[in-house]
């Protein structure tokens, strides 16, 4: 098959300014995330307490835009998974990318994505689950029963997926790290993903309203940030990692959209019981 040979230029270009590159997404990963946390998030519940449920045409709306989120990445990572068995266009350039990124950026911020990208490891993730599971069972049960329900099922569905696709690592790690296992998707960028992302909507939940919309843009840019880690330290291919996002960001959805649905049906229960009277 011919392949562009302008598709490879931009890509050894990325790769050899993936420092730079990673610097602009940051931005607009933030700048995106806070838009989209200043538009959705309700603006209900006082300044001191977490909002109440979602009123039925709000929640629709959500369950509208997760839906949409949910498709759109379910479909950009069915593009990935088919380009990456049936051509080898994507493959090209994650190897140019990776090729290119070699010797590109200092040992002083290689270290420093080194450190960061622990945060992604399972046993951190692990740890996290366990931790937040427990403090909220003291007071919280329902929404422990929804985290801990986010966190088993992303540890099910990345294994999962990369048993499925078996893709091989990248050949030239660097000396900071070696990774082992397959390499489709990231699983460093879908835990992020799953488990930042249900901090913020914890902190939605629990924390008084200031902290609501920092607590979604300071997940973001940590979860792309370690995400992103696995690519200085080329342990994973580019594609690796927005698949890793993009399966993380639906699942993500699909367990807040749960639980915001629960919450809903929940409090209309309760109050259509019939009260009693002494």
């Amino acid at each position: 098959m011919a392949f562009p040979l302008t598709l490879l230029d931009a890509a050894s270009a990325a790769g050899a300014h993936i420092l730079w590159v990673y610097l602009v997404l940051l931005a607009v990963v933030t700048g995106a995330t806070w838009l989209s946390a200043r538009a959705l998030l309700p603006d209900r519940g006082g300044p001191a307490f977490p909002p109440d449920p979602l009123s039925p045409a709000a929640l629709l709306v959500r369950l509208a835009a997760g839906f949409l989120f949910i498709v759109g990445g379910a479909m950009l990572f069915a593009e990935i998974a088919e380009q990456l068995h049936t051509a080898p266009t994507l493959g090209q350039l994650d190897e140019a990318f990776i090729a290119a990124s070699i010797d590109q950026v200092p040992d002083p911020i290689l270290h420093g994505f080194f450190l960061l990208t622990f945060l992604g490891n399972r046993d951190t993730l692990i740890g996290i689950g366990v931790t937040v599971a427990l403090a909220l069972l003291w007071r919280r049960r329902g929404l422990a029963l929804g985290w801990t329900l986010a966190m088993l099922g992303n540890a099910m569905l990345n294994p999962t997926l990369k048993h499925i696709f078996e893709r091989t690592r990248p050949l030239h790690p660097t000396h900071w790290l070696t990774e082992d296992g397959f390499s489709f998707p990231s699983g460093h960028s879908s835990g992020s993903v799953v488990v930042l992302g249900m901090l913020a909507y914890v902190a939605v939940r629990v924390l008084p309203r200031r902290f609501h919309v920092p607590a979604w843009v300071i997940a973001a840019a940590l979860a792309f940030s370690v995400g992103c880690s696995r690519l200085f330290l080329r342990v994973h291919f580019p594609t690796d990692v927005l698949a890793g996002f993009t399966s993380g960001a639906a699942w993500l959805a699909v367990s807040i959209a749960s639980i915001e649905f629960a919450r809903w049906g929940h409090r209309r229960y309760t109050s259509r019981r019939p009260r009693q009277t002494l």
